[in-house]
């Protein structure tokens, strides 16, 4: 699957040190790319980045960063780009659900699940963009939610944090396409990554009854996540832009059966 090397290339993965972004930047690793990962807790963030290193024989840079903070994504480019010298992929993976009914909702909560969930991805864009720009070249993968597809009622500034990442990624891509630049979008479901363990252990969820809402009657995996997002960063995916994918288990559709 040659259009699945990705040797030579530099992927940067905000969200990085677990779950669905620390599955993707070591995919990308075992399929030949250096990475860059970063998140806000150094701690999980240098243990991860030792590890991805350890699996895959490849480079793995760890910058500490809040993505919600403009001046330290920018920081984050620069020292990714002071590493590597370029950057090929980005993926705008950090985001955090972000729980409050509309009746509930303050300005202070809004606030912070717009940040997490559509701010991020926007510094992200902004500050690797301009590389792209320079180099007409480059790929964006942002990491939205089944939640922005369709909403979920009790987290409303998430869900519409994550429909915003959709409507980024088809602006941008229209913007940049001529440029070379593609940007898409992928929306997983319900995915088990170690906080959705964290909360299946502590009883907060029944997987199995949540499960029977959707077509394929189980959660997803990360590195299900991932596939699609390499995908898009891919050759095989030179002819997609502004896309958005579920990667969902399929859509729960009501009615009859049988």
């Amino acid at each position: 699957m040659t259009g699945f090397d990705f040797s030579g290339k530099v992927a940067l993965v905000t969200g990085g040190s677990e779950g669905i972004g620390a599955v993707i930047a070591r995919l990308f690793a075992e399929h030949g790319a250096d990475v860059a990962i970063s998140a806000r807790r150094q701690d999980k963030l240098e243990e991860r980045a030792a590890l991805i290193r350890e699996q895959t024989g490849r480079r793995c840079l760890a910058v500490v960063a809040d993505a919600t903070d403009p001046q330290q994504v920018e920081q984050l480019v620069e020292r990714t780009l002071g590493e590597f010298g370029k950057i090929d992929i980005l993926v705008n993976n950090a985001g955090n659900s972000v729980r409050s009914s509309l009746r509930k909702l303050t300005p202070e909560i809004w606030a912070k699940g717009r940040a997490l969930n559509l701010d991020s991805a926007a510094y992200g864009t902004m500050a690797v963009g301009k590389h792209f720009l320079e180099r007409q070249t480059g790929n964006i993968v942002n990491i939205s939610s089944v939640a922005g597809i369709n909403g979920t009622m009790g987290e409303v500034p998430y869900s519409a944090g994550k429909a915003g990442i959709q409507m980024l990624t088809r602006v941008a891509a229209a913007e940049w396409g001529r440029h070379g630049v593609r940007v898409n979008c992928v929306a997983p479901g319900m995915t088990t990554t170690e906080k959705m363990q964290r909360s299946l252990d502590a009883g907060i969820y029944d997987i199995a009854d949540i499960a029977k809402r959707f077509p394929l009657q189980r959660a997803g995996t990360c590195e299900e996540v991932a596939y699609a997002v390499l995908f898009f960063a891919s050759d095989y995916a030179s002819y997609i832009t502004g896309q958005t994918l579920a990667v969902d288990g399929g859509p729960p559709i009501a009615g009859f059966t049988d």
